[in-house]
């Protein structure tokens, strides 16, 4: 079995909690992007096309090969169970979101990711609420230090982002509000893209 790809980013620990480093899914995803990006370069139409055309008929092959399993999963309580634990693997959940077969609306998904993230913002004193999701776009409120640091952006980058876009990868974007400033002088408004 091949190791996953290493980041050079070292994650800064805090006793024993370390901010939510990026999945396997994301970094194979941006390698798959460069890849695809190589082919569109290619300089024969023709065997550009034919690339094209045997990489979207894998896809589509495996997007019907998992809702198979799914189907048949979905048969009997011990299946249900067993895909309900699958889906807490985020590259198993990435990839049934990938093909639309995920069962998890983005709300849901997004509320697992802040969950995942909160012991690493209550470690720095801070912590995140969802005040909505529309459209893809993800509203949060951070609250205590983190929210009223000069760092909460960074803290909100580093920490709610990739804890965010892994669980759910088709968010289009994400609105903070800083509740401590906004008690003071109206909403600030930090956007992740």
């Amino acid at each position: 079995m091949a190791a996953a790809p290493q980041t050079d980013v070292q994650p800064e620990v805090v006793g024993s909690i370390a901010p939510p480093q990026r999945g396997e899914f994301r970094l194979q995803t941006e390698r798959v992007e460069k890849l695809a990006a190589r082919l569109q370069s290619a300089g024969d139409p023709e065997i550009r096309a034919t690339a094209l055309d045997l990489v979207q008929s894998v896809v589509e092959l495996h997007g019907a090969g998992l809702q198979r399993l799914i189907d048949s999963l979905m048969q009997t309580p011990a299946g249900e169970h067993a895909l309900g634990q699958a889906l807490q693997n985020d590259l198993v959940s990435s990839m049934l979101l990938l093909h639309n077969l995920h069962p998890d609306d983005i709300e849901t998904r997004v509320l697992r990711g802040i969950e995942k993230a909160r012991p690493y913002l209550k470690s720095h004193g801070g912590d995140v609420e969802l005040t909505g999701v529309r459209d893809g776009i993800v509203h949060l409120r951070l609250h205590g230090t983190c929210g009223s640091c000069p760092s909460s952006s960074i803290t909100l980058k580093n920490a709610v982002e990739d804890a965010l876009f892994e669980v759910a990868p088709d968010i289009v974007e994400i609105v903070s509000e800083n509740a401590a400033a906004e008690a003071q002088s109206g909403p600030q408004l930090v956007t992740i893209k």
